[in-house]
């Protein structure tokens, strides 16, 4: 095994989570990784529990685990001041309610050496509140797969690849301050990816399961059954980043125009199946104006050969009929 002497940096942002962040720092902090190699940077965004003193405490516990304070103001700005002070030769994130394998970083990083990458992804999987395994959200590879680029990007956009950067390590050299995650937006990763591809030269996947998304109810897009006006505004930001994703690919990556387009109207689709039918109303801009996109590109949608006939036919449906429709619909769901 050769010897390794790149330093790693994991960024935690952490907001009222007192009760599942030692579990998610321990994980990270007692790697199978040099101590010394390791930094673990936790970032409490403004908690209004106990979060911070847990923090203070696992720095205390731990000497590779660093703690930072600030104002809240979303995961976006607490990951992007972790990054500014971290000294990692590489970096990573993890989720405060998640918690990672012992054996994450060091196989991340051996293989960001071996293959020569630039960015690295570890395979995982999601946890129910209740101990059980869900089903895989991103398939893993049976074996390490280098993909370029363009081919990662069409995965986003097809909806089979993984976004987030919390299954990644990334070479510190990428994140400079033009290329950080957008403050005030949900759905961030996707926005910061797409526009990082375009630098790095290759990204590696992994099939080991390392990461372990602890799926929680009540977090940004886990919507609570009983909420049923709830509409956490990541369905708006997806559309939104949909139209960023399709100027970028008209831009650089023309050959993936018409998966970028497919990508636009499976977004909106999304958009109009989680919606409350209290907030469809003509006093709803970002509504209408979902409604009015689907209205204008019905025949470039009806053309489409990445859209299934099902995805086809609700957005037919749905920008004829969009209240009837959804209210029947949630008649069906029992919502």
């Amino acid at each position: 095994m050769a010897q390794i002497t790149s330093k790693i940096s994991v960024i935690i942002p952490a907001y009222n989570i007192e009760s599942l962040l030692e579990k998610c720092v321990a994980s990270v902090a007692t790697q199978d990784y040099p101590e010394g190699l390791l930094e673990v940077i936790v970032v409490d965004d403004g908690s209004t529990d106990n979060t911070f003193a847990v923090a203070k405490g696992l720095a205390v516990k731990y000497s590779n685990v660093t703690v930072l304070h600030k104002e809240n103001g979303g995961s976006s700005s607490a990951r992007n001041l972790g990054i500014r002070h971290s000294t990692g030769d590489y970096i990573g994130f993890v989720d405060s309610d998640d918690f990672v394998d012992p054996l994450m970083y060091r196989t991340l990083l051996e293989a960001a050496i071996k293959y020569d990458a630039d960015m690295v992804q570890i395979s995982r999987d999601e946890i129910s509140e209740d101990g059980t395994k869900l089903p895989d959200v991103v398939i893993p590879p049976k074996e390490p797969t280098v993909i370029t680029p363009a081919e990662h990007l069409r995965t986003l956009l097809m909806h089979t690849g993984d976004a987030s950067f919390c299954t990644k390590l990334v070479k510190r050299a990428y994140f400079t301050e033009d290329m950080m995650f957008p403050e005030g937006e949900l759905n961030e990763d996707f926005y910061l990816m797409i526009h990082m591809l375009s630098r790095i030269n290759k990204l590696l996947i992994l099939p080991q399961q390392y990461y372990h998304v602890f799926y929680r109810t009540g977090s940004n897009t886990r919507r609570k059954k009983e909420d049923k006006d709830y509409f956490p505004s990541v369905f708006t930001d997806i559309v939104r980043n949909s139209d960023v994703a399709l100027n970028l690919v008209e831009k650089r990556y023309p050959e993936l125009l018409n998966v970028a387009r497919r990508f636009g109207y499976y977004q909106r689709l999304d958009y109009l199946l989680h919606i409350p039918v209290s907030k469809m109303t003509p006093d709803n801009s970002f509504y209408m104006e979902v409604v009015a996109y689907i209205r204008k590109n019905r025949k470039n949608i009806a053309s489409n050969e990445y859209l299934t006939l099902k995805q086809k036919s609700y957005l037919m449906i749905l920008s004829t009929f969009p209240r009837q429709i959804r209210s029947l619909h949630a008649k069906i769901r029992g919502l």
